[in-house]
């Protein structure tokens, strides 16, 4: 299978990219009605024989907009391209989301962008597609433009599971339940946050339980406590603990990934890991004092160990 290509932001799509079948959006988890989507696509590209094409925006619309009061995000873009890969997709397109794209017309968008720029032949998009400047776009102005341009478009119904729609919001609310398994089913995959690792205080040293940080910078993770998980690193699995939070009990103030790796003394700073979360254990709690935070963290490391145990 031929590597997945990233083209980032318009200055970099070449007269080669013109001509593809594509889907449009924040594709967030990449979840089971992502692939559903994606797996039509493929179909079509095999069909016409044209490459097919992901456009999606970093940050999402609604994130810019929203701020601090946006959805917590499932999938980073490093996330989001590692699910991506397996399924087939020629090339991801990512535009910088910021105030000169916000006030793009949405007959832009279909003229230009899809029909000049990429040559798009079949457009194919979810049940709740918009676009273009105030969300004006919406399906039925992308169909008109298929009819004038000539290129096919269709929509994909809402996919289901247990009588609900499958959808990133449902997903979240599994995750905020701790219900990985519900999570994994509604995902086709487990849940997992990926990141290099970064230098930290090194409290966790000094407590006798040393960590593995990964920033999550302005991503406000779906998760928020003590976990039991499995860690990849370099093709390697290992169980551990992972805190998400802020770390009350020692002031701290920015959200943090903090994995403790079972049986494990490697220097990893640098490296990509990734984080798989298999079971909640609790909620992140702030504790009156340090020895009360050792007694707990020892404690939570004997939970997980029992939980990974079962798995």
């Amino acid at each position: 299978m031929a590597a997945m290509e990233i083209i980032r932001g318009l200055h970099n799509v070449k007269e080669r990219h013109r001509g593809c079948v594509l889907t449009i959006g924040n594709f967030d988890g990449v979840h089971h009605g992502h692939q559903v989507l994606l797996s039509h696509l493929e179909a079509k590209k095999r069909e016409l024989g044209v490459p097919s094409m992901l456009l999606t925006m970093e940050p999402a619309p609604r994130e810019f907009f929203a701020g601090e009061a946006v959805p917590a995000r499932l999938t980073r873009f490093r996330e989001k391209v590692t699910l991506l890969k397996p399924l087939g997709l020629d090339r991801v397109l990512c535009l910088p989301f910021n105030d000169e794209v916000a006030s793009i017309p949405a007959e832009w968008v279909v003229d230009a962008l899809l029909h000049e720029q990429l040559g798009a032949q079949y457009v194919v998009v979810g049940d709740d597609f918009r676009f273009g400047q105030g969300a004006r776009g919406d399906y039925a102005m992308l169909e008109e433009a298929g009819r004038r341009h000539g290129f096919e478009v269709s929509h994909l119904g809402t996919l289901t599971f247990d009588h609900e729609r499958v959808s990133s919001t449902r997903v979240r609310q599994a995750l905020a339940q701790g219900n990985f398994e519900l999570a994994e089913k509604l995902l086709g995959h487990p849940y997992f946050i990926m990141g290099r690792v970064v230098y930290g205080r090194q409290l966790g040293r000094t407590l006798g339980v040393p960590t593995a940080n990964i920033q999550l910078q302005r991503y406000r993770a779906a998760l928020e406590g003590v976990y039991a998980v499995k860690v990849s690193i370099a093709g390697a699995v290992h169980g551990g603990t992972a805190n998400i939070g802020v770390r009350p009990t020692v002031d701290g103030r920015e959200p943090l990934l903090e994995v403790h790796i079972f049986d494990f003394d490697a220097d990893i700073y640098g490296e990509l890991i990734s984080v798989e979360f298999r079971h909640k254990i609790r909620d992140e709690q702030q504790f009156d004092g340090l020895d009360a935070l050792k007694a707990q963290i020892h404690y939570d490391l004997a939970t997980a160990r029992e939980w990974l145990a079962r798995d």
